[in-house]
């Protein structure tokens, strides 16, 4: 089982993880309270009893679970990310000058149409799969 397997029984299903498997002991090692306490941190309504579990980490791991499946209110708090668009002209000027992105978006408002351009018919790799004209 995955720690985020124990934070979604936690916050929204409330499906006791560590009850009534087919391996008690197990279910319970492999609870990570560092992972489960630091994804909780991250939602406004959590952050007090994560807080709380930090404080008190020397509690076994059963205990620790078992409070936050009974003190946090079941919700869905975890919503899809977002993909970062591919931008040609920003990888093109990244991979060119060797620039970091933060760099490169710079750089981009600088450049011409033409620059750019020429700058991605320069890193054109040939090959059989590379895209050569």
């Amino acid at each position: 089982m995955s720690p985020f397997d124990y934070v979604n029984s936690i916050t929204h299903n409330k499906k006791d993880m560590m009850r009534g498997t087919e391996n008690d002991e197990l279910a319970e090692k492999g609870y990570q309270p560092f992972i489960v306490n630091r994804t909780l941190s991250y939602h406004q309504d959590c952050v007090y009893f994560a807080n709380e579990i930090n404080q008190r980490s020397h509690l076994d791991n059963l205990l620790q679970y078992d409070f936050f499946i009974n003190m946090l209110r079941p919700r869905k708090r975890f919503a899809k990310w977002a993909k970062p668009t591919k931008n040609e002209d920003l990888e093109a000027v990244m991979e060119f000058f060797c620039y970091s992105r933060a760099k490169a978006e710079s750089a981009i408002a600088a450049l011409s149409k033409e620059q750019l351009a020429m700058i991605k018919e320069k890193i054109i790799k040939g090959g059989k799969n590379g895209g050569s004209k």
